[in-house]
């Protein structure tokens, strides 16, 4: 006999296990059905993001800044060291560790809320019924009246450099490397490409990055993108746009082994040899098996499960959310999806607002922005006014030794409402969540203008840059208004 619940839930990545949880507060019996497992079989938590996606990689982001500063920076605060060197081991033990934290932290999560955790792969069946195959091959059959899909994604995998978890590496094998690799490729320059590039650019690798496009990050800003690309450069990455990979070749054996990469760019083919070579292209859905052919459920051509703007496919009481559908793979969005799915499940009214989706590059300095860019606003002729404002001269930057980079406020040039704001600079992540508030709840240029700011600190940026739209900056030149 199988169980019954009121919501199964397929994935406890960041749209899963959130969509779980808040299901199971809302009072619905609710199973979550997980395929990663430990040695023990034993299903863990978290999905890509909290396993070999966002919290992995910011550990290394952070351990690798420490060590360039410790390198670098130290001496300018007056501060003096011996020889200063990186335990790679040590640094990847630590990041197992709060990644083993955080598994564990929603197992407790599950326990607390009353979620049934269910080891094994999900796939939906016809009648709103759950096949799961556990780690050891067992099956059983779960019901439910609501289903949610939350599987996730998984690295995008190109003929001319197939991954052998050796030398040629995707995103996850990017955050186990033991040693510093003297020479690393990086195919892709977006935002995974950058953040591993600048991990082991740090640590001392010699970081070449492949972007077929010949736009940097064309997602961000125009003025940003361009400012972004000349600190990054300036750190040691070394950008080529326009290069296409055509094949990569392995040579050697053990720790001598070698990729030789192919590739075209404007002055033609060339070829470059890497220690290893991380393939960061980009992710696709993980909708592989998780559809039996007579579930009602619809894909379309990339694999993305067909929803509705609240996450409902076309089979009454199944929502689908996070990477296996349209919009952004980011762990928020999939986190906000679930519990809209969970809270519209029970009766509850929610959405969710996608245009102020906020978008994070964990570079350093970190690229943040919410709301339009520039270039779109001026795609969509909508009239607009800007500000900016630079951490150069900005005090509590300055004191930290963080300068690069800076604040940019877009507004409608006749309501003054605020319609995107773009960061590159210390803490862009938490000061363009700021920026996020006000715009959920429609404010002006004028409103950030108005609001009292604490001195000295970074989000000092964010006011002068507010004011700034109506040339009103107190601590910079104002730049004429736009025509």
């Amino acid at each position: 006999m199988s169980k019954k619940f009121d919501v199964v839930v397929i994935g406890a990545g960041p749209a899963g296990y959130v969509a779980a949880i808040r299901a199971a507060q809302l009072g619905l019996k609710t199973a979550c059905v997980e395929k990663w497992h430990n040695e023990k079989n034993e299903a863990v938590y978290g999905g890509t993001c909290l396993n070999v996606g966002c919290i992995p990689s910011k550990a290394l982001l952070d351990s690798s800044h420490k060590y360039a500063e410790a390198q670098e920076d130290f001496k300018v605060h007056g501060i003096s060291t011996g020889k200063v060197e990186m335990d790679v081991p040590s640094m990847i033990a630590r990041k197992a560790k709060i990644v083993g934290q955080l598994t564990q932290g929603v197992k407790g999560l599950f326990m607390a809320n009353k979620v049934e955790g269910i080891q094994g792969s999900g796939k939906l069946l016809k009648g709103k019924k759950v096949e799961v195959t556990s780690a050891d091959g067992k099956t059983e059959t779960l019901e439910a009246d609501n289903i949610i899909l939350a599987a996730g994604s998984a690295p995008i995998d190109i003929p001319p450099a197939p991954v052998d978890d050796e030398t040629i590496v995707n995103s996850t094998g990017a955050l186990e490397f033991q040693a510093v690799p003297k020479r690393l490729g990086v195919i892709g320059a977006g935002v995974i490409g950058l953040e591993l590039g600048s991990v082991w650019s740090r640590l001392g690798s010699e970081v070449t990055v492949f972007e077929a496009m010949d736009a940097f990050l064309p997602a961000v800003d125009e003025q940003v993108a361009k400012d972004a690309k000349k600190v990054l450069e300036k750190q040691g990455l070394d950008i080529k746009l326009g290069a296409k990979v055509s094949g990569t070749k392995v040579a050697g054996k053990g720790k001598s082994k070698t990729v030789k990469v192919s590739y075209t760019d404007s002055e033609g083919d060339k070829e470059a040899t890497f220690d290893k070579l991380i393939v960061a292209v980009g992710r696709r859905p993980y909708s592989e098996g998780l559809l039996a052919d007579d579930c009602g459920v619809e894909k379309d051509e990339r694999g993305f499960v067909k929803v509705d703007e609240y996450c409902a496919t076309s089979v009454d009481g199944v929502y689908a959310t996070g990477d296996l559908v349209r919009g952004p793979m980011l762990a928020h969005k999939g986190s906000e999806e679930g519990v809209m799915v969970a809270e519209r499940i029970a009766g509850k009214a929610t959405q969710v607002n996608y245009d102020l989706v906020p978008f994070v590059i964990y570079t350093h300095p970190e690229i943040a922005w919410v709301g339009k860019s520039e270039q779109q606003l001026k795609e969509e002729d909508v009239d607009y006014n800007v500000g900016t404002f630079p951490f150069s001269i900005n005090g509590r930057a300055m004191a930290a030794n963080e300068s690069a980079g800076m604040v940019k406020m877009l507004a409608d040039a006749k309501t003054d409402r605020i319609l995107g704001c773009h960061i590159m600079g210390p803490s862009a992540a938490d000061l363009v969540q700021q920026v996020a508030i006000a715009m959920e709840f429609s404010a002006s240029a004028e409103d950030l203008a108005l609001t009292m700011f604490s001195h000295p600190t970074l989000s000092e940026a964010v006011h002068e840059a507010a004011l700034s739209v109506h040339g009103h900056a107190i601590h910079a030149a104002n730049r004429k208004k736009r025509k």
